[in-house]
């Protein structure tokens, strides 16, 4: 069976009979496991798996796999997408050409109204040096960029880079790109104290989790100019709230935001359904791919 969507109260009765489930997002809680009495296993279609119990999982012998770094090339070039988008301002640009330009007085051939910085010469700071993060920090050198980093676990500090502290992240990055999970160490790690150290000129990424940045903190920088710009591909709350601070800013451009695509090139689903049809098979064929219980 298909289900486009699934909420919590549905899962126990669309489960209950199931040998395999395909998801994501849907919560598998012990209570709802528990009921699924054929269940052999859960094949996730994204790297996290925080959304199914495992200490059940294992207890009742139901095979557990995920699938990683099919998206890392597609949330690389959306870091990127988000932060030329602030730094060049392309939507005003976009919008000048297209409603001024024609009409523009003056008859000059440009528009010096939204001033841009180069890349090149900056310093980028990344919170988390996985595949994402040193993909990110190679292109990030070949744009001419100093490359520091924070490990967001305390204990990858011997990486290709040198690594900083989170004061000393915030205080001496241009740009912040975040690519870790969200945990207990991560958790509102972007907060009033450390946005409050951060250059007036400096852009902040968020294409990690959501719950890292806080966003009431967040939007009071933006509106007091405590940083240049932010770029969003994840919220704490998904789809986001209509209260966020986020969406009601005193000047709207400082923001660039995208619906949590950054992982969902058409390379890159390609990529996720072929891998979790090979998990799929594998278990099938008694062999262990991609486990993680």
């Amino acid at each position: 069976m298909f289900y486009e969507s699934t909420t919590p109260e549905q899962v126990a009765d669309r489960i209950e009979n199931a040998e395999v489930i395909i998801t994501n997002k849907v919560k598998l809680d012990a209570f709802s496991l528990s009921v699924a009495k054929s269940l052999k296993m859960v094949a996730l279609t994204c790297t996290g798996t925080d959304g199914v119990d495992l200490d059940y999982a294992k207890q009742r012998n139901i095979a557990v796999a995920n699938v990683a770094g099919y998206s890392t090339q597609s949330v690389v070039e959306q870091t990127f997408a988000l932060l030329f988008a602030l730094m060049r301002h392309t939507a005003w640009h976009d919008e000048f050409v297209k409603t001024k330009y024609a009409q523009n007085a003056t008859g000059m051939i440009t528009s010096f109204e939204r001033m841009y910085p180069e890349l090149s010469g900056k310093t980028w700071g990344i919170l988390g040096l996985g595949s994402i993060g040193k993909k990110v920090a190679s292109i990030a050198e070949a744009f001419g960029c100093k490359i520091i980093y924070h490990s967001t676990s305390g204990r990858h500090i011997d990486g290709p880079y040198p690594h900083a502290t989170m004061n000393q992240l915030c205080e001496k990055s241009d740009i912040i790109s975040i690519h870790a999970p969200l945990s207990e160490r991560t958790k509102n790690l972007i907060n009033k104290e450390n946005l409050e150290l951060m250059k007036p000129s400096a852009y902040l990424l968020n294409l990690g989790r959501g719950g890292i940045v806080n966003e009431a903190d967040l939007a009071n920088a933006l509106n007091n100019n405590q940083l240049a710009g932010a770029g969003l591909d994840v919220f704490a709350e998904e789809p986001i709230e209509k209260n966020n601070p986020l969406l009601s800013l005193t000047n709207s451009e400082k923001l660039v935001a995208s619906p949590h695509i950054a992982w969902a090139s058409i390379e890159a689903r390609t990529r996720l359904a072929a891998e979790v049809i090979a998990n799929i098979e594998a278990f099938k064929n008694g062999e262990e791919r991609n486990r993680v219980v």
